[in-house]
């Protein structure tokens, strides 16, 4: 088996770098140095035409989009280390915060890094008042999950803590104050208290 994962650090790839730490899988870890445009060589271009991080290349095969990475490396690694669920109605709630995370969660943010970091000709106070609405509106959403179920998608940790986590602690650097959603902090603070998150920071 041969796993070749491609990495930026303080990008969406902690999240893939982070579950690799969890399920422990021997992989050969490729940093792409972003300022120096290495992601639009023409090697990297033919892996990911995107240009972006992170991408995995399993087996030859290239798989990018962090959602679609943290999917694959769930179905194909989690589920016998108790990391991803089984196929069925599990699995489908697995599905659905791993999508509302890039998805519902990944657009709001990106508006409102558009409205708060853009250029000055688009920045707008009531915008940006309007994007971070939105996205502690979102927040509202996982803080009722959280006041269910001790992780995401229930009892145990799984990769989808580490995909949402690994969102939430970038979020946070943005000026979101956690401490506003007690259930999230403590989410995050189970999640990030694990050995493979410390193998993750120290990879």
């Amino acid at each position: 088996m041969s796993l070749v994962f491609y990495y930026a650090p303080m990008s969406t790839a902690e999240t893939v770098n982070w579950a690799l730490a969890e399920l422990e899988i021997p992989h050969e870890k490729v940093v792409i140095d972003l300022k120096a445009r290495d992601q639009d060589k023409r090697g990297y271009r033919a892996l990911d035409p995107n240009g972006r991080v992170p991408l995995v290349v399993h087996d030859g095969v290239p798989i990018f989009e962090s959602a679609a990475i943290l999917i694959h490396l769930g179905e194909t690694f989690g589920v016998d280390r108790g990391l991803f669920p089984a196929p069925g109605l599990e699995r489908a709630l697995a599905l659905k915060w791993l999508v509302w995370t890039n998805v519902t969660l990944g657009a709001a943010v990106g508006r409102f890094l558009e409205k708060a970091f853009g250029p000055p000709e688009q920045k707008d106070g009531e915008a940006v008042g309007l994007a971070r609405a939105e996205v502690e509106r979102l927040f509202g959403i996982l803080e009722a999950e959280l006041a269910k179920t001790p992780y995401v998608a229930g009892e145990t940790f799984s990769l989808v803590d580490v995909h949402l986590g690994g969102f939430v602690y970038w979020i946070a650097s943005l000026g979101f104050d956690l401490t506003r959603w007690p259930g999230i902090a403590a989410w995050q603070a189970r999640c990030t208290s694990r050995p493979g998150h410390a193998r993750a920071l120290a990879s």
